[in-house]
């Protein structure tokens, strides 16, 4: 008697409901008359809904019934159904494919959005304006360049990326500029403690003392 394996056997689109009622679906699509394929599709969905009677008669779940079916004949079922016939494109979109940012940034360590922010500054006309953000913009600078390369780099190296990421169009209170400071603060160092702690008089203490007690 020839064995019949699931390994030899039809790939169930859907197999929580099971062989049987993907048998039930292609024996649907083998039915020539079209009411009689309507009347024993609405069947085959009652007996879908038996799976979770609780929830059988909600319009939702039925909506979902319909699509599950569909989808067990590979969308080529033709009956009526109360609810749009779904197809594999509208249940399985393809994604837009999203082309990759191929910007190049300079300077890392900033950041791309400092030399956007920069490059916008150019043309304001309030210039007390203009040079209160590029002291917030050089404080921030100052920061990551600390984290990069952890030291405080000069301002006037500062100076010079700042003309540089403006294409040396917008005009620099140098001055003003070369007195800013980072508000970054450096943890403290602490020192570490000796293994064992020194005395008032001096001596360390390296080991237990002993004691004389006199009867």
């Amino acid at each position: 008697m020839e064995k019949n394996y699931n390994i030899y056997r039809k790939n169930l689109q859907l197999p929580e409901y099971g062989r049987h009622i993907h048998q039930m679906v292609d024996n649907l699509m083998a039915i020539e008359d079209r009411d009689e394929r309507n009347r024993k599709a609405r069947v085959v969905i009652n007996v879908m809904g038996n799976l979770n009677p609780l929830l059988r008669d909600t319009p939702e779940f039925t909506h979902k019934l319909w699509d599950h079916m569909f989808i067990m004949s590979d969308f080529k079922l033709d009956v009526d159904s109360p609810y749009p016939i779904p197809t594999s494109m509208t249940l399985t979109p393809v994604p837009r494919r999203m082309d990759y940012p191929d910007e190049k940034v300079g300077l890392k360590h900033y950041g791309k959005y400092v030399k956007k922010v920069i490059r916008s500054l150019e043309g304001v006309r309030d210039q007390e304006a203009v040079q209160e953000v590029l002291g917030d913009i050089a404080r921030y600078m100052r920061t990551k360049s600390y984290e990069y390369n952890q030291e405080h780099p000069n301002n006037e190296a500062i100076i010079k990326e700042i003309k540089r990421m403006s294409d040396y169009r917008i005009s620099v209170d140098e001055d003003a500029l070369s007195l800013i400071k980072s508000e970054y603060k450096q943890a403290p160092v602490r020192s570490k403690k000796p293994l064992y702690a020194n005395k008032k008089n001096g001596k360390n203490n390296k080991g237990p003392q002993r004691h004389n007690y006199s009867k």
